[in-house]
């Protein structure tokens, strides 16, 4: 299994076809997942907002994973898009993305980073992921409303 460190994470400006389709797959992974009405990912065209920050991350020319924050506030992010690509789930790429988008986010003074995951059994592993880098959950925060559906969760940085 290859290490996390080898990883190039970089902004990304959804132009190349496999960050495109990864973000497509993202989407339609939700919509199986999820009820419609609770589906809060991000289309490629709403992850081009300016407000909206998407990195990929790269294992020499292959393309790993993908990760969005945007920005509630001068001081409040959300999480958004996160995905790992079927050849490197257990490898460690969630997590380096996760970590990489929590630092870019605290040097641009971000204070506080949110997010909204499903609550299912489908949605176990990033629940674990989160919560091991020091989310906990909490109420919905922003537009969203209850939903059985969807775990909220936030960290302060």
């Amino acid at each position: 299994m290859p290490a996390s460190g080898d990883l190039d994470i970089r902004v990304d400006d959804l132009t190349g076809e496999a960050t495109v389709a990864l973000v497509r797959q993202h989407l339609a992974g939700m919509h199986e997942l999820s009820p419609a009405e609770s589906v809060h990912a991000l289309d490629v065209s709403a992850l081009r907002d300016p407000a909206v920050t998407v990195w990929s991350a790269w294992r020499r020319n292959d393309l790993a994973g993908i990760g969005a924050l945007s920005r509630l506030s001068d001081t409040d992010g959300e999480l958004k898009s996160m995905r790992v690509t079927a050849d490197h789930l257990g490898t460690g790429v969630g997590r380096a993305i996760l970590r990489h988008i929590l630092a870019d986010a605290r040097a641009q003074g971000v204070t506080r980073v949110w997010l909204e995951t499903g609550s299912d059994a489908g949605f176990l592993a990033a629940r674990t992921l989160y919560a091991s880098e020091g989310f906990t959950e909490c109420e919905p925060f922003g537009s969203y409303r209850p939903d059985p559906a969807s775990t909220f969760m936030t960290r302060p940085l």
